[in-house]
């Protein structure tokens, strides 16, 4: 064998051992995105965590952090608008998991913004207002929780399942559901989102709820104009004039 083939051969090999090396390194640390799960609450203050709300509610403390928990009380009083509490990451494709808690008596209605974002726009009746899609969480009809209304303006309904507007059905729900209340055996409630590309997964309990897939709706021209629907802001929901009480805690997400 003469020095030139001896020479191609070698560069050969090594590239050969590079690439592998390179592979392998890949695949590490695919896994290692995938396996690394990352707190978004401190169980002691709201570090990463800002207010969404009209300035008429700026001043209000509706959310709070105490004894390792995000705290939602707005027990008593209807004199307000929806109230976000929305954190500071932004992201695409994901994997969210936390535990709620809720109660019997609360009669609101909470959720939890995906890809989310404020958005100001002079053309809105209130001049501002969150776009994306929310999971909802609904204690006094606890089978919509896990369906998914978008509160995009241009939207403005349910769109897993489908609907025409904000009204659903039960049956229009899930045919079984595990939801806990603070009474409970087991008080609180797990709850897995999982984004990825234009796919949406809700999880409740151990029981899937919602397997939507948003081609065409969550990167249309409307959600692409706010930048909302593939990537944004995940935040947790106070509804309009609703007495709300509940808790959330263990939140932590992946980047997939």
């Amino acid at each position: 064998m003469n020095i030139s083939a001896k020479s191609i051969i070698n560069r050969i090999i090594v590239g050969t051992i590079f690439l592998s090396v390179g592979a392998i390194i890949g695949i590490y640390i695919g896994m290692k995105k995938d396996l690394y799960w990352v707190t978004l609450f401190n169980g002691k203050d709201l570090s990463g965590w800002s207010i969404e709300s009209f300035d008429t509610d700026s001043q209000k403390e509706y959310w709070k952090a105490a004894d390792g928990m995000i705290v939602c009380d707005s027990m008593g009083d209807k004199d307000h608008d929806s109230i976000w509490l929305k954190h500071a990451l932004e992201i695409e494709d994901f994997e969210l998991k936390l535990k709620f808690r809720a109660y019997r008596d609360s009669p609101g209605n909470s959720g939890v913004q995906v890809r989310s974002r404020w958005v100001s726009r002079p053309d809105l009746p209130k001049g501002a207002w969150m776009h994306g899609p929310q999971v909802d969480i609904h204690p006094p009809l606890p089978w919509r929780t896990g369906l998914i209304y978008d509160e995009t303006p241009e939207t403005k309904r349910w769109i897993s399942p489908s609907m025409s507007s904000w009204k659903i059905e039960s049956t229009d729900g899930p045919s079984e559901w595990v939801f806990n209340y603070a009474d409970s055996p087991n008080a609180w409630n797990d709850l897995i989102i999982r984004c990825n590309g234009t796919q949406i997964t809700t999880t409740l309990n151990g029981m899937l709820v919602t397997d939507f897939e948003g081609e065409g709706l969550l990167n249309d021209v409307a959600h692409k104009k706010h930048r909302v629907g593939m990537r944004g802001f995940i935040a947790l929901q106070l509804h309009t004039k609703d007495e709300l009480k509940m808790h959330f805690k263990d939140i932590f997400i992946r980047e997939l």
